[in-house]
């Protein structure tokens, strides 16, 4: 399976690098087909500068504001069977694509993958409430997703969907600027197959 990484990016100058970086370094532990588009979402700083930089980087520009819009502008262009969807201030973990793989590979009726974000910057305090809250939500998650098959919960920003799946529900909802986003996109893979948000596929932010 090809991985197509879509990362949406609005004045992300400072944070995109490492972001991309922890890319490469998974991809290279790794050792999967994979190719790299970054969004330039109508940024005015130096975004579509900093991801040229990178030689197996792909720049698309997309001027209409929005996430989903540069979602939508990245998946037209993307080749890969599975298509992940990075903030571009987001950085992989260790390990996190050979997780992504298995989950895929051993189940075909899985359309769509995701996480938690673990954020890296903030004060412990902070950080404790936030990892409260991913608690005390996923049994939530559990009783409507698995008990009563209605909704799905995703971090949009740590979120990989099969390509064909993507396709069916007719892409990303490009109504949507901002809030809401993720949500919409889950509900509607979870009409057509699994989709799943497990603590095994932390992203930092």
């Amino acid at each position: 399976m090809k991985l197509s990484f879509i990362i949406p990016a609005y004045n992300e100058e400072f944070y995109l690098p490492k972001c991309l970086d922890s890319i490469f370094e998974e991809l290279h532990r790794a050792q999967v087909n994979a190719e790299v588009i970054v969004v330039n979402n109508a940024s005015i700083d130096r975004t579509a500068e900093v991801a040229r930089r990178y030689p197996a980087v792909r720049v698309i520009d997309e001027t209409r504001r929005g996430t989903n819009r540069a979602r939508q502008a990245g998946f037209e262009a993307s080749t890969g069977d599975l298509i992940v969807n990075l903030d571009a201030d987001v950085m992989l973990t260790s390990h996190w694509l050979p997780r992504v793989f298995h989950e895929f590979e051993k189940d075909s009726h899985l359309v769509a993958l995701s996480g938690p974000y673990v954020f890296y910057d903030l004060p412990f305090y902070l950080r404790f409430i936030t990892n409260l809250f991913f608690r005390i939500s996923y049994p939530v998650y559990l009783i409507n997703n698995q008990i009563f098959r209605r909704g799905a919960s995703v971090m949009g920003g740590n979120l990989v969907i099969r390509r064909e799946a993507l396709q069916k529900i007719g892409g990303y909802n490009t109504g949507i600027t901002f809030y809401g986003d993720d949500t919409d996109t889950a509900t509607r893979l979870a009409k057509i197959g699994t989709v799943k948000f497990s603590y095994r596929f932390t992203v930092f932010s």
